[in-house]
This record gives structure tokens, C-alpha cells and sequence, in this order.
């Protein structure tokens, strides 16, 4: 392979990349270029090269490797860690009281019997649950619902999410779980058109158009939990509209610029913090 140079003066130069065989030096194969193909081409390859290196790390488990990125693996270990803490917790509050026992003991008082500890300890969390509820409803009571368009009235008592029965939005399979960090909701592949329903009964707080996530419906609930239905390919519903649980709020779509197939994105917020919907509900 050689490069010949057809003109060597000013700036219409030109350049000849030839294949020849080694023995008979017959001519394969030329391409004739100048300087300004030569540019182009250096730099089509290095885009076409970063590209094609995004893509790889976007798109396939080869970003596991990038430092920092939580794995499997991590979570595993740091699930691990809080174990840890709990037990190392657990045993210097028992180092603890066995000193208190111990100093006890040695000057000639009464030890502490553990099963009294642990009686006192639960009626003390009963008064201090009792307490909190008493105030909760009574600010419950007070309250007056159903004044404004976006109140969701009917509303007698703020249970906690866990006790809470939700409707799942749309069957379909888990494409993506949860991850606080990275990914704080859930993509769920299904059927392009499939009706997505509303999780629980409440009041549209949005319903439009974003240029990230396309159609995009978002629902208040009582008990402060709010839900998201994203890239959807229609929308049944307008801001302020009433709906009730297991009634269709969508349909499955692609639609947004951060989509790449047919699914439904769905996010789940208790108390102003996103949480794990496959931990209440069933896909």
C-alpha cells in the first residue's frame, strides 16, 4: 500500500491511496483524494469511533465497569453494611447494659432484670404511638377537604403506604427496577396501546406533553402519595379531572426523546421521596 502525490505545488494537492501486489506490482485497488477529504474523513472516524464507544457503555453491561457505578454487586455489599451497623448497634447496647449490670452489682444495688427494661420500653413506644395519633387526627379533623379542584376529598384517616391496596397500572414485564441512586422508578415494557390505570383513586395534577418523556400524566392520592405515568402514546384525561382506582388514565406508548421502546415509566412518591413500587404492588 503507498501514497502517491499527484501535484506538489499550492493548494489543489493531491493524494492517491493505491493497493499493489508485492510480487508483479500490479495496481488493486486506488482512491485518489486531497487534504480536505483527508480532514473529513480523520474526523467522521473519530466521531463515528466516540459513537460507537457510547453506545457500548449506554447500552450493554460494559458500564458495570466504570468506577463508581453502582452494580449489583455494591448494592448487595451495602445492604451487607447496614446489617452490620444493626448488629454492631445491638451488641454495644448490650455491652452497655451488662456494664451498667456489672456497676451495679459491685455497689451492692439492684441490677437491672431485662425483661422490665423491655416492658417499659414498649409502653413507653404504646404512649408515644398513642400520642401521635391522637395529634394526627385531630389536625385530620380540622382540616376542611374538597374546597378546592385539586383537593382529593373523602379523606377520614392518613394510612401509611404499607397498608395502602394499589392497583397495578399496567401488566406487563419489569425492564428496569428501581434504583434510588440511578434509576428511582420503574420501566415496564407491554403492548403498544395497552390501557394503563390509575394506581389509586385521585386528582390529575398534570396532564401534557414533555419533550423527555412525551405524554406524561401525573395523579395526587390521599395519604401524600403521588403517582407518574410517562411516555405514553395517549392520554385520557385532562388536569383536574377526578379518577378512580383501576379506571384508564392512558395508553402504552414511545413517545419522548428519552424512550427507547414501548413501556410505561411509572414512579411512586410517599412524603416528598420516591419509593419502590414493586415493594406494593404486583407487575
Amino acid at each position: 500500500m503507498a501514497i502517491d502525490k499527484n501535484n506538489t505545488s499550492g493548494k489543489g494537492r493531491k493524494y492517491r491511496l493505491a493497493l499493489t501486489d508485492a510480487v508483479s506490482h500490479e495496481r488493486l485497488w486506488a482512491w485518489s483524494f486531497d487534504r480536505t477529504w483527508l480532514i473529513v474523513g480523520a474526523v467522521s472516524g473519530a466521531l463515528l469511533l466516540l459513537v460507537l464507544f457510547f453506545l457500548l457503555i449506554a447500552f450493554t453491561p460494559l458500564r458495570t465497569f466504570i468506577p463508581g457505578y453502582p452494580d449489583a454487586r455494591t448494592r448487595h455489599q451495602a445492604l451487607q453494611n447496614a446489617l452490620r451497623v444493626d448488629s454492631l448497634e445491638t451488641s454495644i447496647l448490650q455491652w452497655e447494659l451488662y456494664t451498667e449490670n456489672l456497676k451495679k452489682v459491685v455497689a451492692g444495688e439492684e441490677p437491672i432484670r431485662l425483661d422490665s427494661l423491655i416492658l417499659r420500653n414498649q409502653a413507653e413506644r404504646r404512649l408515644a404511638d398513642d400520642g401521635t395519633l391522637a395529634r394526627r387526627d385531630s389536625l385530620l379533623r380540622a382540616d376542611v377537604t374538597g374546597q378546592e379542584q385539586f383537593e382529593v376529598s373523602g379523606v377520614t384517616r392518613n394510612l401509611p403506604i404499607e397498608a395502602v391496596a394499589f392497583f397495578t397500572p399496567v401488566k406487563g414485564v419489569v425492564s428496569q427496577g428501581f434504583d434510588r441512586a440511578v434509576h428511582p422508578y420503574l420501566d415496564i415494557t407491554a403492548p403498544p396501546g395497552s390501557v394503563v390505570m390509575s394506581v389509586l383513586d385521585g386528582t390529575v395534577v398534570f396532564s401534557g406533553w414533555d419533550d423527555d418523556t412525551g405524554y406524561t400524566l401525573a395523579i395526587q392520592h390521599k395519604g401524600d402519595i403521588v403517582s407518574f405515568y410517562k411516555h405514553n402514546e395517549k392520554l385520557l384525561h385532562k388536569t383536574g379531572d377526578k379518577v378512580k382506582a383501576g379506571t384508564p388514565v392512558a395508553l402504552v406508548g414511545n413517545s419522548g426523546s428519552l424512550t427507547t421502546g414501548d413501556h410505561l415509566h411509572f414512579e411512586l412518591w410517599y412524603a416528598g421521596e420516591a419509593v419502590d413500587p414493586a415493594q406494593y404492588i404486583s407487575f
